[in-house]
């Protein structure tokens, strides 16, 4: 009886996608990751409380108030702008190529990389069942507790 890797008996088991599938599941965690990326701050709006009190104020510091303003850095906290919407704006202020829509580069030369889904680094080995690139053994465990087939497609 010839001796057959682990690996390769735990394939057949498990369920194995087909490009399409996977290209769904590459971009619906590219979306969660988009979503996940960019948030107002909730507590950006509070107002402190008018009743705290003023220990270091003096007579001349009340008779001559002066209304502060704001600095540009508020105003680009306050209304920071997705990348989408900036695309968007950068095409509607200037349809004419170049731009952000009709930038385009010829295809490399050189082969394409492949990289980690867990470290980054370059790597040489596929996971079977859902297409995901791995780099070592340690990595191969990772992804398959925390992030093979997690999504749903």
């Amino acid at each position: 009886m010839a001796r057959e890797s682990g690996r390769i008996k735990d394939a057949c088991q498990k369920r194995i996608l087909d490009d399409a599938a996977r290209k769904r599941r590459q971009k619906k965690a590219l979306e969660a990751l988009e979503q996940d990326n960019f948030h107002d701050d909730p507590h950006a709006d509070l107002v402190m409380s008018k009743k705290v009190p003023k220990f270091q104020e003096t007579l001349d510091n009340r008779s001559a108030r002066k209304k502060k303003t704001r600095s540009s850095e508020y105003y680009k906290q306050r209304f920071r702008k997705s990348f989408p919407q900036l695309v968007e704006e950068d095409l509607n202020t200037n349809p004419n190529p170049p731009n952000y829509v009709s930038a385009q580069v010829p295809s490399s030369r050189f082969p394409e990389r492949h990289f980690c889904s867990v470290c980054g680094f370059p790597s040489n080995y596929t996971c079977i069942p859902c297409g995901a690139r791995y780099c070592s053994i340690k990595c191969l465990g990772t992804h398959l507790d925390t992030r093979c087939m997690k999504w749903t497609v």
